[in-house]
C-alpha cells in the first residue's frame, strides 16, 4: 500500500487528527506557548478522557479540536478535512454542523422548556418547525427525558438539565460531542448517571465522544486517557477500565 493511500485511509477513519498543533498567546510583551506540537488522533467511535492541571494546555486543545479557535500552526483535520485556517462564518458552520458541546455550567434557557432548549441549534440552522420537534423529542428520548419535554430546567434536577444539555449536543447528529467538565456540577450519584449515558452513546450509537475532566474516576469510564503537561502530551494510553476488560478477554 502506497504512502498517499495509507494517509488517505488514515484519514476516513480518524474524526479529529491534529498534527503539530501550535498555539501561542500575546500577553503583554511576552510570547505564551499554550501548545507547543501536539499531535492526537481520535478515531471514529472512540471514547476519550483528556487531563492535566491548569495551564497544561488541555482547555486550548479542546478549543481548537472544537473549532472555537484556530491555531498558530499546524494542522487540524475534521473527518479528513482541514479546518486549520477557517475564521469566522465557516468556522461556525463546521462547529455547528460537526460538533455538540456539553459545558459544566448546562447552559441552558431558563424560560425555555427542556424540547425549546434541545430545538435551539436546528432553529440557528433554519430547519423547519415540525422537524425540529420530532428531532428534539427523539434526542431528548434518547437520554431518557422523552416524558420531560415540557419541563422548565428550574424543573428537573442537575443530571436532568445534563441530560437535556446532551440532546442538545446530540440533536444535529455531531461528528463528536465535546464535554468539558461535564459532572462537575454534579453530586457523585447524578455524575456516575451521566457518564454511564455517555458510555451507553458511544457504545451503542458509536458517537465519537472527548470529554475533559480533572477526575480521575470520570476518566476511567472513557477507553483511553490523554494527559496534557506544559503544552505537550506527556501521556496517552488506555484506561483503566479499558486495559482490565482487554486484560480479561
Amino acid at each position: 500500500m502506497t504512502d498517499s493511500v495509507k494517509a488517505s485511509n488514515n484519514a476516513q477513519t480518524a474524526v479529529i487528527d491534529t498534527r503539530k498543533l501550535r498555539k501561542i498567546y500575546r500577553v503583554g510583551a511576552e510570547d505564551v506557548v499554550a501548545l507547543d506540537g501536539v499531535s492526537v488522533r481520535v478515531r471514529r467511535g472512540e471514547s476519550m478522557a483528556v487531563m492535566g492541571p491548569s495551564g497544561s494546555g488541555k482547555s486550548t486543545f479542546m478549543n481548537l479540536i472544537g473549532c472555537l479557535d484556530q491555531p498558530t500552526s499546524g494542522t487540524y483535520l475534521l473527518e479528513g478535512h482541514d479546518v486549520s485556517h477557517l475564521h469566522g462564518d465557516r468556522l461556525a458552520e463546521v462547529r455547528s454542523r460537526k460538533i455538540g458541546f456539553v459545558f459544566q455550567g448546562f447552559n441552558l434557557l431558563s424560560r425555555s422548556s427542556a424540547i425549546e432548549n434541545v430545538e435551539l441549534p436546528l432553529t440557528y440552522a433554519g430547519v423547519p418547525h415540525e422537524e425540529r420537534s420530532e428531532r428534539a423529542a427523539r434526542a431528548l428520548t434518547a437520554v431518557g427525558l422523552g416524558h420531560r419535554l415540557k419541563h422548565l430546567p428550574s424543573e428537573l434536577s442537575g443530571g436532568q438539565q445534563q441530560r437535556v444539555a446532551i440532546a442538545r449536543a446530540l440533536v444535529n447528529d455531531p461528528a463528536v460531542i465535546l464535554a468539558d467538565e461535564p459532572t462537575g456540577n454534579l453530586d457523585s450519584h447524578s455524575s456516575e448517571e451521566i457518564m454511564r449515558l455517555f458510555t451507553r452513546l458511544n457504545s451503542e450509537s458509536g458517537i465519537t465522544v472527548v470529554i475533559v475532566t480533572h477526575e480521575p474516576d470520570i476518566a476511567n469510564w472513557t477507553s483511553r486517557i490523554v494527559t496534557f503537561l506544559d503544552g505537550h502530551v506527556v501521556d496517552d494510553r488506555p484506561s483503566a477500565q479499558a486495559a482490565s476488560a482487554r486484560g480479561s478477554a
